[in-house]
C-alpha cells in the first residue's frame, strides 16, 4: 500500500482551495462542475500531486491520503443515503475527495445508483442490514470487483471515511498474495464466465417473500476473471454475482477456489476520518466487515466516488460526453 499523510501547511492549503471553490459557486453541483474542481486540482500541494503521479504509474493497488480537511461541525451521520441527498450533507468533503481523486482518474455516476450523483454517501440504513449493499452493516460484504458486470466499471474506488467510531474495516485482497497454479489460472483467463449486476443496479422485487430477482434475468457479460498481462493479471471478480457458464464444472470449482484463495489471504484497512483510500479495482477485490449500527448520527460514514484513467472509454459507450452511465 501506498500511502501520504498530509503536514499541516498541506491540509491548510487544501481546505482553503475547498472554500474557495465553494464560495465561488453558489450552488453544489458535482456532475456538472467537475471539470473546474479537475482544474482546481493542480492548485494542491506539490508534494501530493507528485505522489499520487507516483502511485498511479506504478499502478499501486491502494493508495492511501491522510489527514485531509474535515469540516469542524461534521453534521451527524445520515440514516440513509436518500437523507443525505436530501439535506445535502458534507458538500466540502465530497470536494475534497474530488479534487485529491481527480488527480488519479475521471470521476463519473451510475444513473441507477444513489439517483446518478457523483459522490456516494456509505452509511448503515435500517431495513438494509442484511442487503448486498453498502448500506447493509450485519452481513459480510463479500470480497469483490466493484460493479463487476460492466464494461466500463471503474479503474479506481475512492473511499473517504468522515466517520469511523467502531474501525470498521474495509476488506482488501489482491492476486499478489496468493499463489494460483497454472492450471487454475489457464481455466480463469478463458471467457467461461458470466459477470451480473449487483443489487444495487438491480432494485429489490416488491414481492412478500422479499427474495431477490434471479441472477439469469438480468443483463450480464461473459468474459474472463483473469485478463491483461499474463505475468501480472488484472482481476473482475465477485462471488455473488459471477458464476460460470451453465454446466461448466471446471469453471464453477475454479472459481471457487480463487474467491476462497483471495478471502484467506484478505487484508483489513481501517479508515479514519479524513483518510481516503483508493483501490485499483482492476489489481485488488475489496470487501467490508460485519458492525452493529446504532443509527443515533454516530455510525460509520464515507463518502465514495469511482474513476476511470481514460474518460473516452464511457464516451464511446454511452456515445455521448456524459460521466452518468446507464
Amino acid at each position: 500500500m501506498a500511502r501520504y499523510v498530509l503536514n499541516a501547511y498541506e491540509k491548510l492549503a487544501t481546505a482553503k482551495i475547498a472554500d474557495q471553490f465553494l464560495k465561488s459557486h453558489h450552488t453544489w453541483e458535482p456532475l456538472h462542475q467537475v471539470d473546474d474542481i479537475r482544474a482546481e486540482a493542480e492548485r494542491l500541494p506539490l508534494g501530493v500531486r507528485q505522489f499520487l503521479a507516483a502511485s498511479r504509474a506504478g499502478e499501486e493497488a491502494v493508495i492511501q491520503v491522510a489527514d485531509l480537511p474535515l469540516s469542524e461541525n461534521l453534521v451527524p451521520t445520515p440514516p440513509s443515503w436518500q437523507i443525505a441527498e436530501k439535506e445535502g450533507a458534507a458538500h466540502r468533503e465530497e470536494l475534497v475527495l474530488l479534487l485529491i481523486a481527480s488527480l488519479l482518474g475521471d470521476p463519473f455516476a451510475w444513473q441507477n445508483q444513489q439517483n446518478g450523483r457523483l459522490v456516494h454517501d456509505v452509511c448503515p440504513s435500517k431495513g438494509q442490514e442484511a442487503s448486498l449493499t453498502s448500506a447493509s452493516s450485519e452481513t459480510q460484504l463479500t470480497l469483490h470487483t466493484e460493479d463487476v458486470f460492466h464494461t466500463c466499471r471503474g479503474d479506481y474506488v475512492a473511499l473517504m471515511c468522515l466517520r469511523n467510531p467502531d474501525r470498521v474495516g474495509t476488506t482488501v485482497a489482491s492476486l499478489d498474495s496468493v499463489t494460483l497454479p497454472r492450471s487454475l489460472r489457464e481455466v480463469l483467463a478463458q471467457d467461461r464466465f458470466l459477470f451480473y449486476p449487483d443489487d444495487s443496479h438491480v432494485p429489490q422485487r416488491e414481492t412478500a417473500s422479499g427474495e431477490r430477482a434471479a441472477l439469469d434475468e438480468r443483463e450480464h457479460e461473459r468474459a474472463s476473471v483473469l485478463f491483461g498481462p499474463g505475468e501480472a493479471p488484472y482481476l473482475r471478480i465477485d462471488a455473488d454475482f459471477t458464476s460460470p457458464l451453465p454446466g461448466d464444472t471446471e469453471a464453477e470449482a475454479a472459481l471457487k477456489e480463487c474467491a476462497e484463495l483471495l478471502r484467506d489471504s484478505a487484508e483489513r484497512v481501517v479508515l479514519e476520518p479524513g483518510e481516503a483510500a483508493f483501490l485499483d479495482n482492476y489489481r485488488v477485490v475489496h470487501g467490508r466487515d460485519v458492525f452493529t449500527p446504532r443509527y443515533d448520527g454516530t455510525d460509520r460514514w464515507l463518502k465514495r466516488t469511482s474513476m476511470v484513467r481514460d474518460l473516452r472509454r464511457t464516451y464511446v459507450h454511452t456515445r455521448a460526453r456524459a460521466r452518468v452511465l446507464g
